[in-house]
């Protein structure tokens, strides 16, 4: 697969404060005792991909990052790690490093995945119709994506939900419209020139924007050197490339172009409604046959570019480190249903005890759980549906449930956490009572505290 590939590693992001920091970054995240960025290069080792630039937004953040993959994977991969400043977006980081750029096709891959779709497929339908990018989807998770859940747990209901709005064409190979992150209670408005040249369409909320793009690299050098507000792939650069798609099929048709705000169709959408909807005009050809045959059928014209998009099956794994929602939620599906991603061998109780690991008398770890390297359980312990890190000392009669404990954590006697992350270094003394709570790295949680829905960090 010759592609070469950018993994855009991001820097310190707000959305996972308190869990992120200089010294550990949004990629250095562990998902099952593991960074989070691990996963992403071995999905790329598993297709032959060892030639990787990864770039990391800030000096701080890409020396730990650059440190850890030494360390990591110096036999396997040649990585560059570029730094560039922090808050450049990721459109920006690309426009940063695009003089490394020489391949005719760039593989963009954020540092926050964890899938296993098969990136061949994605790799394969980009060159088959000779595309300008092709985009991979997948199915939304059910609770919604992340700009609908806050990092605190008082307010999670407040926010209106927000969706990736996609317009394919019949085949369901080319993107016809893109919206990012639309709230559902908007219109969704639709060009009245579009339906002519698209024929048909089909608007889905089911589907989430992978952040895994393929772009022909001429292209994609050309937008960011000429459009220098551009900020974000995803809600800039790729929703430009769709409506200029458009643009060019509608002169192409010799229809009139409308203004880029001028007469629109607006459909209304009620909040219960998760716009599924088909918008059609079978009398006209589809989409990628106006492109192939041109207007009237004839084979002079044809298309100025194309927008594709790859679907992944429904049975593949696909998720964005991207809340912290997602963080407990995906470290979560690591050690359960998608276990086949963690790299570990799960025992016959379906955990994972590290054999270094010491249980006392009557402790319980239950099915989906993970106990990290040198920690240690006192007596009557139980722990479900949760990671526990490396060197953690944990007291007696604690309870940890639906949890993210991270490494050298100290949790006293009588302790209840529940729906929580629990950064490192953190202590938490006797009978201390937590839920759907975030601890930053090395707070203190007094005796006796009881927490619900709270962030707990140092000033």
């Amino acid at each position: 697969m010759d592609f070469q590939v950018v993994v855009l590693g991001g820097g310190v992001s707000k959305k996972l404060v308190p869990l992120v920091s200089q010294e550990l970054p949004n990629a250095l995240l562990p998902v099952a005792n593991r960074p989070v960025l691990s996963y992403v290069l071995e999905y790329l080792e598993l297709s032959n991909l060892k030639d990787l630039i990864v770039v990391v937004e800030g000096e701080e953040a890409a020396l730990h990052v650059g440190a850890w993959i030494s360390g990591a994977y110096a036999d396997r991969l040649h990585v560059e790690v570029a730094a560039v400043p922090e808050d450049v977006g990721t459109a920006g980081a690309i426009r940063a490093i695009s003089h490394h750029l020489t391949a005719k096709d760039i593989l963009v891959v954020s540092g926050d995945l964890v899938t296993d779709v098969p990136l061949g497929a994605v790799a394969a339908t980009h060159r088959r119709h000779d595309a300008f990018v092709t985009a991979m989807l997948c199915s939304a998770p059910v609770s919604g994506h992340s700009e609908s859940v806050s990092s605190g747990g008082k307010d999670k209901a407040k926010k209106p939900g927000r969706y990736d709005l996609i317009g394919l064409d019949p085949t369901k190979q080319f993107l016809v419209h893109i919206a990012t992150g639309a709230e559902v209670e908007k219109d969704l408005r639709i060009q009245k020139s579009m339906l002519p040249a698209v024929g048909q369409i089909e608007i889905r909320a089911d589907l989430m924007d992978a952040h895994l793009y393929a772009f022909k690299r001429s292209v994609l050098q050309e937008v960011l050197d000429q459009k220098s507000a551009f900020h974000s792939l995803k809600h800039d650069v790729l929703p430009y490339l769709v409506r200029s798609q458009l643009k060019s099929e509608v002169l192409l048709n010799g229809m009139p172009q409308a203004e880029e705000n001028g007469t629109e169709r607006v459909i209304s959408q009620s909040n219960q409604q998760m716009l599924s909807q088909i918008l059609a005009n079978a009398s006209k050809p589809t989409f990628h046959l106006w492109h192939a045959l041109g207007p009237y059928g004839s084979t002079s014209v044809r298309r100025t570019h194309k927008c594709c998009a790859y679907i992944a099956g429904s049975n593949k794994y696909c998720a964005r480190l991207n809340s912290i929602q997602a963080y407990s939620d995906i470290n979560r599906d690591v050690i359960g249903e998608a276990s086949h991603l963690s790299g570990y061998s799960f025992s016959s109780q379906n955990n994972i005890i590290h054999p270094s690991a010491e249980l006392g008398a009557k402790t319980t770890v239950g099915p989906h759980c993970m106990l990290g390297e040198g920690s240690q359980m006192g007596d009557k312990c139980s722990v479900k549906r949760s990671v526990i890190g490396r060197h953690c000392r944990i007291g007696a009669s604690v309870k940890v449930v639906n949890s993210v404990v991270m490494n050298h954590v100290t949790i006293g006697d009588s302790c209840s956490i529940q729906g929580s992350v629990i950064c490192s270094n953190v202590q938490l003394q006797e009978r201390a009572v937590l839920k759907d709570c975030q601890v930053g790295a090395g707070f203190v949680v007094a005796a006796g505290s009881e927490c619900k829905g709270e962030v707990l960090a140092k000033k």
